[in-house]
């Protein structure tokens, strides 16, 4: 299998953290892209992915700038050869009920969780396409297919995630270029153990599988899709939920 280069944006959270561990696994080079300044979390994600050595690297990246995002793209291209593979799981969360939202807690969350998709992707998918060769990966959220009290701002952006997976994927699928999404339910991360006991009990009876989701299980779901024999795969939702949310 040939050494590809992958970027996963939020590279340094949880979910991140696992995905390029799964990439590098699978042979890939990969960029965790996050915001810089973070020199604690940088530190903890440095230590986290240090067995795989040079195989995984972290760059500062702000994906709410389409700007940036041109920079970061030129810059790793010219460094590294072209990026052959990209996991946009950049996000964040705003929550509060729509009649008490203000426009900044819309706007702040679309410009990270959807403008990032669509600002990375679009200076990446030309390359991609020229090449031969491309993996996109979009981290959705079963809350962009249930809703979610609270989240109108973040089901919204999620949901639309899936809305632009499918186009793009129709855009470019002759271009040996895929693009999926993969849609996790509730997972053990720092968000999610935040949420109080008693609702976080709740929301676990409610999951047919009885338990939280792993972060390793979406990785080895993204680091799946993103195979070289993942070819056939595209414009498809993978739902990695734990039977929480079923759909026909």
């Amino acid at each position: 299998m040939t050494q590809r280069l992958a970027v996963v944006t939020g590279g340094i959270g949880g979910l991140g953290t696992e995905i390029c561990k799964h990439l590098a696994r699978a042979g890939r080079r990969v960029i965790a892209a996050d915001l810089g300044g973070q020199d604690e979390r940088i530190e903890q994600f440095q230590q986290a992915v240090a067995e795989f050595g040079e195989a995984i690297s972290f760059q500062a990246l702000d994906v709410s700038s389409f700007d940036d995002c041109a920079d970061f793209a030129a810059a790793m291209t010219t460094k590294h050869g072209g990026i052959d593979i990209l996991v946009n799981a950049a996000g964040i969360t705003r929550d509060v009920s729509l009649r008490k939202m203000s426009q900044a807690q819309w706007q702040d969350l679309m410009r990270v969780n959807l403008d990032g998709v669509f600002n990375l992707s679009r200076h990446l998918v030309d390359g991609m396409s020229e090449r031969g060769f491309g993996r996109i990966v979009n981290i959705s959220s079963v809350n962009g297919q249930t809703g979610q009290f609270g989240q109108t701002n973040y089901s919204a952006a999620k949901a639309g995630i899936h809305g632009f997976t499918m186009a793009l994927a129709r855009e470019v699928a002759r271009k040996g270029v895929t693009v999926n999404s993969v849609a996790p339910g509730y997972c053990r991360t720092t968000l999610v153990m935040a949420v109080p006991e008693p609702i976080r009990d709740q929301i676990i009876a409610g999951i047919p599988a009885g338990r939280l989701g792993e972060p390793h299980e979406i990785a080895r779901t993204v680091a799946f899709l993103t195979d070289d024999d993942a070819g056939y795969i595209t414009g498809a939702m993978i739902p990695v939920n734990g039977g929480y949310f079923m759909s026909f």
